[in-house]
């Protein structure tokens, strides 16, 4: 086997392959100057197409968009009526703004632990975390794969919770034939630029309900009531605040981006599970590696393809894993450090060891390169490191 590029080998490639990477296209360029020279630069007349067609697109009644997934999360928590002494169950595996949403608005986090299976939040420990203080559920679809969506709703009726869907890796799935967007009381997506689709920076709710679109719209201009467009047509100066908002507007030009990027959704999602696929077949062979399952009543949109390391078969720890194969040029990552680990929330009194499952998956976890426009070289030259790191340090 050749030696490895962290002890002074040739790597795999000679240029690093990042993890996640943006689409733009010509037609993406021209959707956007075209904006760009028009009368409106910001919450013009393309924020209401682009909420139209992601909408529609999802199978929800309203969408509402926003300038960044935290934003989204951070209305949506809002428009539940979240105020402090309120609880909001969160899964541990996570980026940080699903929990720090809730502690925006003054809320207490909970933190729920996950399946093994799929590193989504776990109904059973739903359950057990539900107190007479409990205002809302925050599920993740962690890498794309819906959460156990209809178990978890049963509960929150069960309980009159709010449900809310973050949905920021999972634009395009589906779970049990039906689309991720319109299955919870609120979903929340992120258009980052790694992310299906993108806006740069943007984020966009979704919801069946019309009163909570209205409220969210409120929210992200200031509170206030009417927006500068609406005024304009009305021939009004005149507003007035409700609420204490944020400037979470998004900007025109920038849903232009969003319009034409989501014509391109589905073929986004053919490459993401091409790839997925691929890396699945040829990991098969690797008992060292094992890839994180795809429930047969749900697809993934696989924003990530994360890889579990059996360190009771290697040498080395994961620390030492994600090292070589970084220095093969291959730009793997880690999702996530469980959010309770992270020193703010320590701070609170928050304790590592409280949740087994995620905790220990966390010491194992890498993230291989997945996005729309890696070649077919990219592909091959990912599962060639993995194979050549892992015959290396193999037990």
């Amino acid at each position: 086997m050749p030696r490895l590029a962290i002890d002074g080998g040739t790597p795999v490639r000679e240029d690093l392959l990042p993890y996640g990477r943006q689409w733009i296209c010509d037609v993406d360029v021209d959707a956007v100057v075209k904006v760009l020279r028009s009368e409106w630069l910001t919450t013009g007349p393309n924020v209401a197409k682009f909420e139209d067609a992601f909408a529609k697109r999802v199978g929800a009644n309203c969408a509402v968009a926003v300038n960044s997934g935290t934003a989204a999360l951070h209305t949506a928590v809002f428009a539940s009526g979240i105020n402090p002494g309120d609880e909001v169950i969160v899964p541990v595996m996570t980026f940080a703004a699903s929990a720090n949403c809730v502690r925006y608005q003054g809320g207490t986090v909970v933190f729920a632990d996950v399946r093994p299976d799929t590193l989504n939040l776990d109904p059973a420990c739903v359950e057990a975390a539900i107190t007479s203080h409990t205002r809302a559920i925050i599920t993740v679809d962690y890498t794309g794969q819906p959460s156990d969506l209809d178990e978890i709703n049963t509960i929150a009726d069960r309980h009159n919770l709010i449900v809310i869907e973050d949905g920021c890796h999972a634009l395009g799935a589906t779970y049990r034939n039906r689309s991720v967007g319109c299955l919870a009381d609120m979903t929340t997506f992120s258009l980052h630029p790694v992310k299906h689709i993108t806006t740069g920076e943007g984020g966009i709710i979704t919801t069946d309900s019309p009163d909570l679109a209205k409220l969210m719209r409120v929210f992200r201009n200031h509170g206030i009531t009417s927006g500068h467009r609406q005024r304009e047509s009305d021939r009004s100066w005149f507003y007035e605040m409700e609420h204490l908002g944020f400037n979470y507007r998004l900007t025109d030009f920038q849903c232009a981006l969003g319009q034409s990027q989501l014509e391109r959704l589905d073929s986004n999602l053919a490459r993401r599970r091409e790839i997925a696929s691929r890396y699945r077949h040829a990991f098969d062979s690797i008992p060292e590696i094992a890839p994180l399952g795809e429930l047969p009543d749900r697809q993934s949109a696989w924003h990530l393809y994360v890889i579990r390391l059996d360190l009771e078969r290697l040498q080395v720890d994961r620390a030492k894993i994600y090292r070589a194969l970084r220095a093969e040029n291959i730009g793997v990552n880690v999702h996530y450090i469980p959010v309770p680990w992270h020193p703010y929330y320590l701070r609170l009194g928050y304790a590592k060891g409280q949740w087994p499952v995620a905790e220990a998956a966390y010491e194992r976890l890498l993230t291989l390169p997945m996005f729309p426009t890696m070649q077919d070289k990219d592909i091959n030259d990912v599962i060639a490191a993995v194979d050549k790191v892992v015959h290396a340090y193999r037990l």
